[in-house]
């Protein structure tokens, strides 16, 4: 690691050299007296605390600080210079303006660079030196002995529980970085319905840490402490195979999208087809952080398919048997599906909000109701014509913008001569509708 210059060297114009100085590079509006050509002076550095020793070369910086800024716990565990101005973080650009032309440090938990102040500080012209140290996400699989390259990485802080909770459901190995009304109950209670075990690491490198291992739904009823980290893991899931990609396998996965029809077990056709599946979930836009309902799923190979493109998906099937499928497809791909055995309407209250919902059958009644949980798209395809009319009143009621295509495939099969043909496929109407 690169050793940062102290801050207490400052701009001294009589050993400023000119034959380094580059004047094609020299920019006189972004000149900064704090820091010189050649060996520069830093004036902003961020230093990162684990709960252990700084990082090398922190103390040196610390010394040379003339402010210092971070959380209460943080400004009492360094050492900063009794001559140094304090400031303890809560309302960010307060304590930012305060960092102009002096030297300063800026104290954060882990890696500040991972979901930490480092962007922040960037995005308002600061070019900070980062002295980091490990990360709460390297902390915690540290802890339990486990290889961390097949476990998604998510952030609470600062943004909706929901595309958190989303990934939770889709994958089977999450770490959440939580926050005040983001944590494990919050987490726990959101999961319910999804078979998950949750890892809490409360005070990680601190001396009152504390790592607990129990079921999502003793989570949502315990009381945790405000300093947390929670990695939930698919019940019966394991690292398998040797890792490549970070966070697991990319998406789209291996053999892409809209598989053929015979990679579902269906019954009696009951499937829908791939150039329908195609559009479908082109409308859709599963994605991580989304959850997708598949209503009157059948084979489950809408939802199956939302749930390989990552998103986190749910199947409604008022028939046991095709529930029974679903459940098999969605193991036979390798993918986490909650199945709901119910009819829709009825079988969909109380179930959480989805982002995107695919009606494959059961009516306007049905799609209406699912327009009722607000999602952003809903898409619906229908083989008869009488309902094509009623659906699109029951979304445009809704405020949805509605349009929709016929879609008639032909595709090539063979014939005893060895050519082939054209054979039709049955005509299916693909009704979609979106918020503005």
């Amino acid at each position: 690691m690169p050793r940062a210059v102290p801050h207490r060297e400052r701009f001294d114009p009589e050993r400023f050299d000119p034959e380094r100085f580059d004047p094609e590079r020299f920019d006189p509006e972004r000149f900064d007296p704090g820091r010189r050509f050649g060996r520069c002076v830093v004036t902003l550095t961020v230093i990162g605390f684990d709960g252990g020793p700084l990082p090398p070369g922190a103390e040196e910086v610390l010394a040379g600080a003339e402010v210092v800024i971070g959380a209460r716990r943080h400004l009492a565990a360094a050492p900063v210079p009794a001559g140094a101005e304090q400031i303890e973080l809560g309302p960010v650009e307060p304590a930012l303006a305060t960092l102009a032309h002096r030297p300063a440090v800026v104290l954060a938990s882990g890696d500040p660079g991972f979901f930490g102040i480092v962007r922040l500080l960037r995005e308002r012209g600061h070019e900070p030196v980062v002295l980091p140290a490990l990360s709460s996400v390297q902390l915690l699989v540290a802890r339990l002995g486990r290889s961390w390259d097949d476990v998604a990485v998510v952030s609470a802080h600062g943004r909706e529980l929901e595309p958190a909770v989303n990934v939770c459901r889709a994958r089977g190995a999450t770490i959440v970085l939580t926050a005040p009304g983001a944590g494990p109950a919050e987490i726990g209670a959101a999961l319910e319905g999804w078979s998950r075990t949750l890892v809490v690491a409360e005070n990680l490198g601190g001396p009152a840490e504390r790592l607990t291992t129990l079921p999502a739904a003793e989570a949502a009823r315990r009381t945790w402490g405000p300093l947390t980290v929670v990695l939930c893991l698919r019940d019966g899931s394991a690292v398998t195979g040797r890792g490549w990609f970070a966070g697991g396998e990319p998406t789209p996965p291996s053999g892409g999208w809209a598989l053929p029809d015979d990679a579902f077990d269906h019954r009696a056709g009951m499937v829908t087809k791939a150039e329908v599946r195609a559009v479908v979930l082109a409308r859709l836009a599963p994605r991580p952080g989304r959850l997708v309902w598949d209503v009157g799923a059948g084979s489950g190979s809408v939802a199956v398919e939302c749930a390989r493109l990552g998103a986190a998906a749910l199947a409604v099937e008022r028939r046991a048997d095709d529930a029974a499928r679903v459940v098999a497809n969605a193991g036979a791909h390798d993918v986490d599906v909650r199945v709901v055995t119910g009819e829709a309407p009825a079988a969909l209250v109380g179930l959480p909000r989805p982002g995107a919902v695919f009606v494959g059958g059961g009516g306007p009644e049905v799609v209406a109701a699912s327009a009722d949980a607000a999602p952003d798209r809903i898409v619906v395809t229908l083989a008869a014509l009488d309902r094509i009319a009623p659906t699109r009143a029951a979304l445009t009621a809704r405020g949805y913008t509605v349009d929709g295509v016929q879609l008639a495939a032909s595709r090539l099969a063979p014939l005893p001569d060895g050519t082939v043909r054209l054979a039709a496929t049955n005509p299916i109407t693909i009704i979609w509708g979106a918020r503005p």
